[in-house]
């Protein structure tokens, strides 16, 4: 069954970002001078190495960490009528759940519903009918009594998906969603980020899957403390600018070959052969 989520995402959903800093308690500059625009209806691909502050400006994003300078605009509106307004929906990453908890799948999604119930927060028949659907839409349907920490990993990531099309957010931040998943889970998350664009939805996804980018992203926004490029994908993700962003060429780089029609750009190469190339 099919969420009509382009109904009720109300205003186009957008991010801009104009000349953010961000700095934690210790001094670390974690974010410098980062402006950048996303827009409804695409996928944008986050990539950088490890604390080149993706997860920083996910926070910032979400409002939960408060800039030095600059400011963060969800839909036009401040970050605090975002929140209120159940602008944005998170998909964390798997080692930030606690899955010895206990809770039932059905339950993990129905906390996507919270910021849309009343006073009371007791779930609403039409509450439960965005759950079910929402846990159709991923698969999981069949899945609603069970535990989390009885499933998979990619089952799990699927579980939060799940929460996050509940939420009925126009915006969808997915930290690193295809980690530990196997590659038809990799392809099924793909085809419903896909449906999810279709529909209207702005959706920022951080990887470090580099060859799976010119798959299924419309842009890109290459992160190393300050946005070193950002634009539609064949024209931001290429050699130069990756070598820029890591430092060095990322681990993989020689995977990945330019297309003809598009000089300098990169493509996919299929799964099997990454898998091949670091086993040797």
């Amino acid at each position: 069954m099919a969420i009509d989520a382009a109904a009720r995402l109300g205003p186009a959903p957008s991010i801009e970002v104009h000349d953010l800093s961000v700095a934690y308690p210790d001094g670390h500059v974690a974010l410098s001078e980062v402006t950048l625009r996303l827009d409804a209806g695409r996928i944008c691909g986050l990539v950088g190495p490890n604390g080149s502050g993706k997860s920083t400006l996910f926070k910032a994003i979400m409002g939960f960490v408060r800039p030095v300078r600059g400011e963060v605009r969800i839909g036009g509106q401040d970050v605090r009528a975002a929140q209120k307004a159940n602008a944005v929906a998170y998909v964390p990453q798997s080692e930030e759940v606690d899955w010895t908890f206990p809770v039932s799948v059905r339950d993990v999604v129905m906390m996507g519903r919270q910021g849309r119930m009343g006073f009371l927060r007791r779930p609403s028949p039409a509450d439960r009918a965005v759950v079910g659907q929402s846990l159709d839409r991923v698969g999981m349907a069949a899945f609603g009594e069970r535990q989390i920490g009885e499933l998979s990993g990619g089952q799990r990531k699927r579980v939060f998906l799940a929460r996050a099309l509940a939420q009925e957010a126009g915006i969808i931040l997915l930290d690193e969603p295809f980690t530990g998943v196997d590659q038809t889970t990799e392809e099924e998350i793909i085809g419903l980020l896909r449906g999810l664009r279709e529909a209207g939805h702005l959706l920022l996804v951080s990887t470090h899957d580099l060859a799976a980018v010119p798959d299924f992203c419309d842009d890109v926004v290459l992160l190393s403390g300050t946005v070193i490029a950002a634009g539609p994908t064949a024209d931001a993700f290429t050699p130069a600018n990756l070598a820029r962003a890591f430092g060095r060429p990322p681990p993989g780089l020689a995977s990945l070959a330019a297309p003809k029609d598009v000089p300098g750009t990169l493509r996919e190469v299929p799964r099997s052969a990454r898998l091949a190339e670091t086993a040797c």
